[in-house]
């Protein structure tokens, strides 16, 4: 099988046709742009499975498919929030939420092969990601007492669960109670820069001072002014949170 990788963060590319050629799959080709994709069709045959990132540097992917008549299946990458995803999901379209997960990687081409083939409505697609899609939070409001203060969301260290409620750690190394649970905040939270490494702890990647080897193939996280125990990147998260570093 041939497949095509559509990413304009070449590193991210080239990590991905590594996952892919660790996973048995060896006949990649990569573009990292609408333009160069556009031309790699005009000169080459279609490939049997295209993994294709939603937002390039040039344009969306959606420029490219209303463009050029491509038969092949695509498994869109991307970063947009659950809610977008289940709408993929609804529509039938294969995708994957970055930072890329092997074992979700896998799932992915199983699901492609199960298929005999795959009908896309990418006009319902581009609608459902221009009119779903929210902006991620840079800014979350917090009650302190009869007081509501403003929190920047780059002055957040990390969040985390205890007690039956979830809070805020900021970077001055205040404590603040939530509304919001993890899962919430899984999907308001732009992923470039927060990612949760466990069932407890969502942590910011600027705040992370060092990362220690640590038991059961699991690492520890600490964070500047802010030390936990509890910061462990659960052993199912490892390779996606390396990922993540880049």
């Amino acid at each position: 099988m041939h497949f095509l990788i559509v990413e304009d963060e070449k590193p991210a590319a080239r990590l991905l046709q590594r996952k892919l050629e660790k996973a048995g799959y060896h006949h990649t080709s990569m573009v990292h742009s609408v333009a160069e994709a556009d031309m790699w069709f005009i000169n080459n045959k279609a490939p049997d499975l295209i993994f294709m990132d939603i937002q390039l540097s040039d344009g969306t992917a959606f420029d490219l498919l209303e463009k050029r008549n491509i038969p092949s299946a695509i498994i869109f990458t991307t970063a947009f929030d659950a809610y977008t995803l289940r709408a993929f999901k609804e529509n039938s379209v294969d995708y994957l939420l970055k930072p890329i997960v092997e074992e979700e990687l896998t799932n992915a081409i199983d699901k492609y092969l199960s298929r005999t083939s795959t009908v896309y409505d990418f006009a319902e697609i581009r609608n459902l990601l221009t009119t779903n899609h929210p902006a991620y939070k840079d800014r979350f409001t917090v009650k302190i007492g009869q007081l509501l203060r403003p929190v920047e969301a780059k002055n957040i260290a990390c969040f985390y669960s205890a007690n039956g409620g979830t809070y805020i750690r900021t970077v001055d190394e205040h404590d603040y109670l939530m509304d919001h649970t993890l899962d919430q905040l899984s999907a308001m939270l732009n992923p470039k820069d927060f990612f949760r490494i466990n069932r407890s702890h969502i942590v910011q990647l600027h705040c992370i001072r060092d990362i220690a080897i640590h038991s059961n193939s699991r690492l520890k996280v600490s964070l500047l002014n802010y030390s936990n125990p509890d910061l462990i990147v659960s052993r199912e998260r490892v390779v996606a949170f390396k990922d993540w570093l880049g």
